[in-house]
């Protein structure tokens, strides 16, 4: 099992001191699209932002298992919140594959804690200029977009012919794009996942990397030689990591149907309680270890991850589509869970007032992410299993 650094153990404990502020602005956050700043600045204080930066920036450089221990923790409070925590996060630890100009840049200046953003999809046009790229988007779905120092964003790798040739990841300030605001959708409402919008920007060559190498473990930081953490397979790690929370989510929603089952009647039957139904009794126990099962199945990928990162092992692709299958499977088994719980709790799960609607809204939007979908993981890694080398998708 990896092992959490006394750096993270210490943004964990005084993270778990606010969970409680952070549940009670959690339907604040629902109803106004957007996390409460105050709610923001607690968690920047506790390190809970920043924790992939890397140590040669004074940063604790969290791995795969400890960025999850804080998405969850986070999401058992209000997953809308552990979203934007989750993203800020993986994007610190994308921008610490890049060149070591580009931290410095980040990391380097007044602003030592910038909150990170992005998004890879190349919804974008770009020309190739001296010393960079004049690039033009917009890029959907950027999570904690309000909060955003700095964002990531794909976009179409040209020649000086005007050719697309690659896929390139580049790094922007905030005062290069605006915010369109667009996330008006049935979940995770707090993340903010808004629109950014770039006009004819320039990026430089130093802030850009190259996607498709890097899926296969070509990086150009020397993070990525020095530290383990960032040697991490690519796309695994973003893969599991939106895992994170609707994990803990779902963890607070049985919590709370157990509390509940203590005293609320089985509707139309001579049952005082619900926890003692036999038939109650059995679903709570099938949710439960749904939850458990995706819980250690988590962190078991989480920890094969980081050990590969610790040896200097690329995984090949089979092992890599596993992940792929295997976070597909967790979030069919969140899924299952939290209708099995809403079925227990009963009709009165459905009210604007329960936190039961706002938890089944977050963990059914959290995990229908593309990125995760189970359909193409089972394929991708049924493919690998039966030697069939057809690619579906370069995401692996």
């Amino acid at each position: 099992m990896t092992q959490v650094s006394n750096g993270i153990k210490k943004v964990l404990e005084a993270t778990e001191a606010i969970l409680p502020e952070i549940a009670a602005a959690a339907k604040d956050g629902d109803e106004n699209r957007r996390v409460r700043d105050d709610i923001v600045e607690k968690l920047k204080q506790t390190g809970a932002l920043g924790i992939s930066k890397p140590e040669r920036f004074g940063g604790l450089g969290a791995n795969a298992r400890e960025m999850l221990e804080v998405s969850t923790l986070i999401g058992r409070a209000d997953a809308g919140t552990a979203w934007v925590a989750m993203l800020t996060n993986v994007c610190g630890w994308l921008t610490a594959h890049m060149s070591h100009e580009v931290q410095s840049d980040v990391w380097g200046g007044d602003n030592t804690n910038p909150v990170l953003t992005g998004v890879l999809m190349p919804t974008s046009t770009a020309e190739k200029v001296e010393g960079g790229y004049r690039v033009s988007g917009k890029w959907h779905y950027n999570s904690g977009s309000w909060w955003s120092d700095w964002a990531g964003i794909g976009f179409p790798v040209p020649d000086e012919n005007g050719e697309t040739v690659s896929v390139g990841l580049g790094i922007i300030p905030r005062s290069d794009y605006t915010i369109e605001d667009t996330w008006y959708i049935s979940g995770m409402r707090g993340s903010a996942s808004n629109t950014i919008v770039a006009e004819d920007v320039f990026v430089p060559d130093h802030r850009v990397m190259l996607v498709p190498p890097a899926i296969n473990g070509e990086y150009p930081s020397i993070s990525a030689k020095d530290e383990p953490v960032y040697r991490t397979a690519f796309i695994p790690l973003l893969v599991i990591v939106l895992v994170g929370p609707s994990l803990g989510a779902a963890e607070a929603a049985l919590e709370y149907v157990r509390e509940k089952a203590q005293q609320k009647p089985v509707s139309q039957t001579f049952f005082e309680k619900q926890a003692d139904s036999t038939a109650l009794q059995l679903k709570v126990a099938q949710a439960a270890q749904k939850i458990e099962v995706a819980r250690l199945l988590t962190f078991d990928v989480c920890d094969r991850l980081d050990a590969w990162g610790r040896e200097g092992v690329y995984p090949e692709p089979i092992e890599r589509t596993r992940v792929k299958a295997n976070t597909g499977y967790i979030m069919e088994l969140l899924q299952e869970a939290i209708e099995t719980l809403m079925w227990v709790h009963g009709s009165g799960s459905y009210a604007d007032s329960n936190p039961m609607q706002r938890w089944w809204r977050d963990i059914h939007v959290g995990t229908s992410h593309a990125v995760g979908s189970p359909s193409i993981g089972y394929e991708t890694y049924g493919k690998m299993l039966l030697g069939n080398e057809t690619s579906i998708t370069p995401m692996i």
